[in-house]
């Protein structure tokens, strides 16, 4: 039977850190990742644009497991929210683009490992705020939450590190970076 348990566990150390240092924005393409025999990515469809957001404070990736015995069902539920800095004009007509479309993103954790959020079905805006606060101290700039809705896992990319995210890749990509303004 498929659904048979494989592997044991021990007890980890304590050696992991949260939080986000970056993500990677991949406008929607159904052209398939390839993996390796562990599930890893080790390719994006070639051809492909990442557009790259250094992120640092309170940006947090959380995946719910949701499963239902009365319909035999389960699924993923990926959710990404974003705080980033500084009302631009510019960042202003990117969220429009997000919220329109619907990218698959590669979120790469602190601790160095990177997941593929959105990989068959992208992932949608389904809030956010522009906000200038109120208080010297608030957020001046965009909180952005994505969800993505998946028959499985997001898939950790193959050989990515606290250094480089992609290390594992096939270079068969262009990475777009933006300014700080």
């Amino acid at each position: 039977m498929p659904c048979n348990l494989s592997a044991g566990r021990q007890e980890v150390c304590k050696e992991s850190i949260g939080g986000i240092q970056g993500v990677y924005f991949i406008n929607y393409v159904t052209g398939s990742f390839t993996k390796n025999v562990s599930g890893e990515v080790t390719a994006v469809p070639s051809g492909s644009v990442l557009y790259f957001y250094t992120l640092k404070g309170s940006s947090a990736y959380t995946e719910t497991v949701t499963t239902s015995r009365d319909n035999g069902t389960t699924f993923f539920s990926q959710e990404l929210i974003l705080n980033l800095k500084k009302l631009t004009n510019e960042m202003t007509t990117q969220l429009k683009l997000m919220a329109y479309g619907r990218p698959q993103i590669i979120v790469w954790t602190n601790n160095g490992d990177a997941l593929l959020v959105g990989e068959q079905l992208g992932a949608d805006v389904t809030a956010g705020t522009i906000s200038t606060g109120a208080a010297l101290g608030d957020l001046y700039g965009y909180s952005v939450t994505f969800t993505g809705m998946e028959k499985l896992p997001a898939a950790f990319i193959s050989g990515s590190t606290t250094a480089n995210a992609l290390g594992g890749l096939t270079a068969n990509y262009s990475i777009v970076t933006g300014s700080a303004a």
